[in-house]
């Protein structure tokens, strides 16, 4: 594996908003083999090999370094790893798959709002009958971890294999715990989210592998995927103004960064203030011009992706 390894989310809403999120960054995304395919390219990046897979896949292949960088939910990846933090380093969160991983218990629960009220009728459940509280999830991982720092102990956990929401209802649990968006498939089988109950507020992540093999071919295919991706998001927060050469915009005290003689960037939304002050000043006649991309000489995410693996 010599080539940067990237795996993208293989169907569904993810797969549809990774790709809108590349192809963004200037970045398009090409399915090799049509629809059904499960290898792909970007475009402008040809020394990238991208690869389609499941999000829960992904963040399996993550954690082994069977893959260098994916995108999947960060809610997967604290349930596939242990330790996190001491096998993924999170690159960049995308702004979308957000959701959130909660605690939900019955609505007719009306003295249950707490973990701690969890806890006090676990403890008298087991005491009256010899059976533990059951957690219906799929998030087996994370929800241990959860209630150990809750401090509820008196429970057992009924892995989940359809519809977890569904649980309380056929008297197959008594909690849950869940991912969701909205609260309304909770609320609609008559569940409730504890007020101290979210777990995580998750969302799409494209994170890095600590494990995997990184080589300096593998080193390079990441440099340029954060250099375009942040060169974007550099680009959309920013425009161009332009004016006279012969104008010194820094001896006026103005807030612009000069980039050339006559040419310089500044916050988007201030730009006509700016203009106005310029040409106030003689600078006239000032233009104003989107900017599609920003390169800058370091790159702040690979640089601390870079000093994380010499640790």
């Amino acid at each position: 594996m010599t080539r940067l390894r990237l795996a993208i989310p293989s169907k569904g809403r993810l797969k549809e908003q990774a790709e809108t999120y590349f192809s963004g960054a200037g970045f398009r995304l090409e399915q090799i083999g049509g629809a059904r395919g499960y290898s792909a390219r970007l475009q402008g990046l040809p020394d990238i090999e991208v690869i389609l897979l499941s999000a829960s896949e992904i963040a399996a292949g993550l954690v082994s370094g069977d893959i260098h960088i994916g995108v999947t939910g960060e809610d997967l990846l604290h349930e596939t790893a242990s330790d996190l933090d001491a096998v993924i380093h999170l690159l960049a969160p995308l702004g979308f798959g957000r959701a959130r991983l909660v605690v939900a218990a019955p609505r007719s629960w009306i003295d249950v709002d707490t973990m701690a009220d969890v806890e006090d009728v676990a403890a008298r459940m087991e005491a009256a009958t010899g059976r533990r509280l059951r957690v219906a999830t799929k998030y087996v991982r994370s929800t241990r971890r959860f209630f150990s720092a809750s401090g509820v102990s008196s429970y057992r956990i009924v892995e989940s294999a359809g519809a977890t929401e569904g649980a309380p209802a056929a008297g197959a649990a008594e909690l849950i715990v869940d991912i969701t968006t909205t609260g309304a498939t909770l609320e609609g089988n008559g569940l409730k989210i504890l007020k101290d109950g979210l777990i995580l507020a998750s969302e799409a992540q494209l994170a890095a592998s600590l494990r995997a093999e990184w080589t300096p071919e593998a080193l390079l295919g990441l440099k340029a995927l954060l250099e375009g991706m942040d060169a974007r998001s550099a680009g959309r927060a920013l425009q161009t103004v332009r004016f006279s050469p012969d104008l010194d915009p820094v001896a006026l005290g103005l807030d612009i960064e000069v980039v050339g003689p006559g040419e310089g960037l500044c916050a988007r939304g201030k730009a006509h203030e700016l203009a106005r002050r310029l040409a106030e000043a003689g600078g006239g006649p000032v233009r104003i011009l989107e900017t599609e991309f920003v390169y800058r000489v370091l790159n702040e995410r690979f640089e601390r992706f870079v000093a994380r693996r010499r640790l």
